[in-house]
């Protein structure tokens, strides 16, 4: 009798920190919940340069739990001005990525690690392809609300053209299957791009995305995606395609025991922030953080300097080394601290923050409802408008910011926000309460028997069938 094929799961990922974050926390879940198995992690060179700095070459990582292999997206030193050439890049990243990734998986076999399934993330569909180059199952992890997952679906299946007919209208409503009624604004702002514009390509890749999971349905099985939600948060919108099969496995977060992040891009700044946190009240900081990747105006910088100053409460703002504006004070007064970059989940967890400024990233989203802190959301782009409209309007943790109509967050809205949020009103204290409620039934869902637990253990089961 043939000993049974080992186990070896490879998570590969887009070389983004909102990529990077829950498909390492996914392939460090699947490393404890998988006695026996691999679990590789791999992202491109250069976000593994990224990841680790102090590595004498772009070879294996390991730390006992995991092993980190890179391929090559023919950018290994990063791509310059990213943002304008985002399209150009898109077509590079995928012809050379397919090539690397699928030399990776060759190579792994003549090491005798063959990989027995293959799990990607958004922006990568042609990884499919080569997963069934090479006879392996492959499985799509969704790393936004499920909710947008079942946007995409049903924009790509008969609701184009309503959409494209009333991009230029926020406030037209559209009815998708199984959602309720969203306006224009809340949906992915790639909807409402030319076909010009750099991230049109990002539209086209998610189409490709579409594409390629209708293609593995069949009469009698759905394709599985792997979702970083949970069963409670959004109950509906996972049942509103039917054509799919959406396993909630979120929220995908740090262990207790692992509050500083793994997998940080960015460099920890030095300042004592932590400490100084420490010397706060309960409840009492603003916790301000636009993400990884949103580029904020000097314009936009200076209002939001001004109204974090105005509003008298303390705060810890998180402002990116490349997003300083030249001639812009960040610190104005002794009532605030600015850092470069910091441990998210560590200083939510910290019992004096009261309230989180956020670009509405799903993985800071998720972050704040898991530490039951409520947030002021100003949202930017891609999928940050929807996840602001379920923290206000379905989970009632937090409030949308309005922008003036040069897009910019001004200080007095900011701090009209804050005052709702952090004040002494019914409204402000009906939204921590329900902070709280959610932050418990986050803890629900990822203990031991909770929903997502037992989700990713029937995915751990579905995957084994096939080895």
């Amino acid at each position: 009798m043939e000993d049974p094929i080992q186990q070896h799961i490879l998570v590969a990922t887009y070389a983004g920190q909102g990529h990077i974050n829950p498909a390492l926390r996914l392939a460090t879940q699947l490393a404890r919940t998988i006695p026996g198995a691999r679990v590789t992690f791999s992202t491109t060179v250069y976000g593994h340069r990224r990841m680790f700095p102090s590595a004498a070459s772009d070879g294996e990582v390991s730390d006992g739990r995991l092993s980190y292999l890179p391929f090559s997206d023919g950018y290994d030193d990063g791509f310059k001005d990213l943002i304008p050439k985002f399209d150009q890049y898109m077509i590079q990243a995928k012809l050379n990525g397919s090539r690397n990734l699928s030399n990776l998986l060759g190579d792994l076999t003549a090491r005798g690690r063959r990989v027995t399934c293959l799990i990607y993330t958004i922006l990568l569909p042609w990884a499919a392809d080569v997963a069934r180059e090479h006879g392996i199952r492959s499985f799509l992890h969704w790393i936004q609300p499920a909710a947008v997952f079942a946007i995409y679906y049903h924009y790509f299946h008969g609701y184009e053209g309503v959409v494209a007919s009333h991009r230029e209208d926020p406030l037209f409503e559209v009815e998708f299957p199984g959602l309720p009624p969203l306006r224009m604004r809340d949906l992915p702002s790639f909807f409402a791009i030319s076909a010009d514009d750099p991230f049109h390509s990002v539209l086209l890749m998610l189409r490709e995305e579409f594409e390629t999971l209708d293609r593995e349905k069949t009469e009698s099985t759905k394709p599985w995606i792997l979702v970083n939600t949970f069963d409670a948060l959004e109950a509906d919108a996972l049942a509103a395609v039917d054509a799919m099969h959406l396993l909630p496995v979120g929220p995908l977060l740090p262990s207790p025991e692992e509050t500083i992040s793994e997998g940080d891009m960015f460099q920890l700044d030095g300042k004592r922030y932590m400490e100084w946190l420490d010397s706060k009240p309960e409840k009492s900081v603003v916790y301000v953080s636009f993400g990884s990747l949103s580029v904020i105006r000097k314009q936009q910088l200076e209002e939001l300097s001004n109204g974090l100053e105005e509003c008298g409460r303390p705060y810890l703002w998180m402002v990116r080394k490349d997003n300083r504006g030249e001639g812009v004070e960040l610190e104005k007064g002794e009532n605030g601290m600015v850092v470069e970059w910091c441990s998210q989940v560590q200083v939510l967890s910290h019992p004096s923050i009261g309230c989180f400024v956020t670009h509405c990233g799903w993985n800071s989203t998720l972050e704040s409802l898991a530490c039951g802190v409520p947030i002021v959301g100003a949202p930017q782009m891609s999928d940050q408008a929807m996840n602001a409209r379920l923290a206000e309007d379905a989970w009632g943790t937090g409030v949308r910011a309005e922008a003036n109509n040069e897009g910019v967050l001004e200080g007095t809205e900011l701090r009209r926000c804050l005052e709702v949020v952090m004040g002494e009103g019914e409204k402000g204290a009906e939204i921590r309460r329900k902070a709280k409620k959610w932050r418990d039934r986050v803890r629900e869902a990822v203990a031991s028997g909770g929903s997502s637990d037992r989700n990713l253990r029937a995915f751990v089961e579905e995957i084994g069938k096939g080895s």
